[in-house]
């Protein structure tokens, strides 16, 4: 066994167990670093693939930006698990049965490469094939920049929509919240901000009291 199957099925094992107690743990947070862990893994098995940029930005975009969101809304939600996962029991046959059978459709599709009669480094180590020399990062960045332009723009303006709504449904006005108007500090006055107020310079001492003396 070389180093690249010893390390795919390094990867392989860790994101399965990730993925396992992404649905088992207890802890939201707990579930959410170990979808964390198999984005890590998922991204070494692609880097392992030679999909250099698929792996970079797997971990830049979910694991950087996605995860950290989800860390934060849960956080923020505060969601009782325990009134959860009161029914799991109940509907787990049903969702076992629909986990095997999108795992039996995958591995029909999947089946077909992993039959193939000629391994795929052969074709990789030619040195007349024109795709050994290409680059991937290079063919996928001209392919989203020419042809799905518009697509890419779109789902661009659909993010940007998303973020604002998102906003929109989070913010929330308190009564007892403080906050500042910058409007009214951009108008204030240095008359507004300090008052001078004239006084004597001796304070008169006061007169004694019969009592006191």
């Amino acid at each position: 066994m070389d180093i690249t199957s010893a390390l795919f099925y390094l990867f392989s094992t860790v994101m399965l167990f990730a993925a396992f107690r992404v649905i088992t743990a207890s802890n939201t947070v707990h579930a959410a670093l170990y979808l964390v862990l198999a984005f890590f893994q998922a991204s070494g098995l692609w880097m392992l693939l030679k999909a250099e940029f698929l792996s970079i930005t797997l971990v830049l975009v979910y694991v950087g930006a996605v995860m950290v969101l989800f860390l934060f809304v849960v956080m923020m939600l505060d969601v009782n698990v325990e009134s959860l996962r009161r029914g799991f029991w109940r509907h787990f046959p049903v969702a076992a049965t629909m986990g095997a059978l999108i795992a039996l459709e995958l591995a029909a599709v999947l089946m077909g490469g992993f039959r193939a009669t000629q391994p795929v480094a052969a074709f990789a180590n030619s040195a007349a094939d024109p795709l050994a020399q290409a680059s991937n990062t290079k063919e996928l960045g001209i392919l989203i920049y020419t042809q799905y332009l518009y697509p890419l723009e779109v789902a661009a303006v659909i993010l940007l929509v998303a973020i604002i709504a998102a906003i929109a449904l989070t913010l929330r006005t308190r009564k007892d919240s403080k906050y500042q108007n910058p409007s009214e500090q951009v108008r204030v006055k240095a008359a507004d901000r300090l008052e001078m107020v004239k006084m004597d310079p001796v304070r008169p001492t006061p007169a004694k009291t019969q009592e006191q003396a």
